[in-house]
C-alpha cells in the first residue's frame, strides 16, 4: 500500500491596504441610531445647467430641471477586516481563542458620547461597501461627509435599459431576486426605495434616473477625476448624449469597446461587445 504523503502548508503573508493619515466623518452604526440622535434634517435641491448645447429630450425632462434628494445617514451594519476574512480560508495551527474587539480597530471605537454625535468627529479612513439607492448614497456622501470634489473615479454600471423591471439585489447571499416578492424586500427605508426602482415611463424614466445620478457623480469627482459608464449597444447613443449634457462634450475622452464572453443568438449579427463611456470632469486637468 502506497504511503500517504503529508504536505506542509506554506506560510502565506496576508496584507491589507491602509490609508494612513486619511480621515473621514463618523457615520452612525445602526445600533446607535434613533430619531433623537439621527433625525432627518431636510432635503437638498439640485439644479441642472440650462445653458448647454443641443441636447436629448424625453418625457418628463422639462418638468425635472431640478430635483430633490432626501438627506439620509449611511448606517454601519458590519465592520470587516480583510485580513481576518482571508486568513479564515487558510489552514492555521490550533491556538487559544481570543476575544476580538467588535469594531476590530480600537481607534474607530470612540466613547459613547462621541459615538452618537454622528458626522461631528474625524476617524481613520476605511473602505466601505454601501448598499442602497445610489442617489441617496451619493447625496449623503456630499452633504453629510463633505466628499464633493474628493473622488478620483466613478464607475457606473447601471441597468442596460433592456428590461425596465427592478433589479436591485439587497442581499449578497441571494442573487435570484424576484419582482413583486415581499420576501425579497429589505427592512431599511433607503433600501426599499432602491428596491422600488420601477420604470413607469420606460426609457423616459430610465434617462431621468441616469441623469440625476450622473449629476451627483460629477459633484463627487475631483477636477482631475473621471466617470466611466458601462452600457450595451441598445442605449449607448442615448447615454452618450446624456453624458455630453451633464459633463459637456469637450470632456469626452473615449468610447471603449470590450468583448463579452459570447454573442447572444440572433437571426442577424449577434451582439459580441459592450461599451465603456469615459468622461473627465475637466479634461484639461488630466
Amino acid at each position: 500500500m502506497a504511503r500517504r504523503v503529508t504536505r506542509k502548508s506554506k506560510e502565506v503573508s496576508v496584507e491589507t491596504y491602509s490609508h494612513k493619515g486619511k480621515m473621514r466623518k463618523n457615520n452612525p452604526p445602526v445600533g446607535l441610531v434613533s430619531s433623537a440622535t439621527d433625525a432627518l434634517n431636510g432635503r437638498t435641491v439640485y439644479k441642472h445647467n440650462p445653458h448647454i448645447d443641443p441636447f436629448l429630450s424625453w418625457a418628463g425632462k422639462a418638468e425635472g430641471m431640478g430635483f430633490e434628494v432626501q438627506n439620509v445617514s449611511l448606517h454601519i451594519h458590519e465592520r470587516i477586516d480583510p485580513q481576518r476574512i482571508i486568513k479564515s480560508f487558510l489552514r492555521e495551527k490550533p491556538r487559544a481563542p481570543r476575544q476580538l474587539s467588535f469594531f476590530e480597530q480600537p481607534e474607530n471605537d470612540p466613547p459613547l458620547n462621541k459615538a452618537i454625535d454622528f458626522y461631528r468627529h474625524e476617524q481613520d479612513w476605511t473602505n466601505r461597501l454601501i448598499a442602497g439607492d445610489s442617489l441617496l448614497v451619493m447625496n449623503s456622501l456630499l452633504k453629510k461627509e463633505g466628499m464633493a470634489g474628493k473622488v478620483q473615479m466613478v464607475y457606473f454600471d447601471p441597468p442596460y435599459g433592456i428590461r425596465y423591471n427592478s433589479n436591485f439585489q439587497p442581499f449578497t447571499n441571494k442573487r435570484d431576486v424576484k419582482d413583486n416578492n415581499d420576501a425579497d424586500i429589505p427592512a431599511e427605508p433607503e433600501m426599499i426605495q432602491a428596491f422600488r426602482d420601477t420604470w413607469e415611463l420606460g426609457i423616459h424614466s430610465y434617462l431621468t434616473h441616469l441623469r440625476d445620478r450622473l449629476h451627483l457623480a460629477k459633484e463627487l469627482l475631483h477636477e482631475s477625476g473621471s466617470c466611466f459608464v458601462q452600457i450595451s449597444d441598445e442605449n449607448v447613443h442615448l447615454v452618450r448624449c446624456l453624458m455630453d449634457e451633464v459633463f459637456e462634450k469637450e470632456n469626452f475622452v473615449s468610447l471603449i469597446t470590450f468583448s463579452k464572453t459570447s454573442g447572444q443568438s440572433s437571426i442577424l449579427i449577434p451582439e459580441v461587445s459592450d461599451y465603456l463611456l469615459w468622461y473627465c470632469k475637466k479634461k484639461e486637468k488630466n
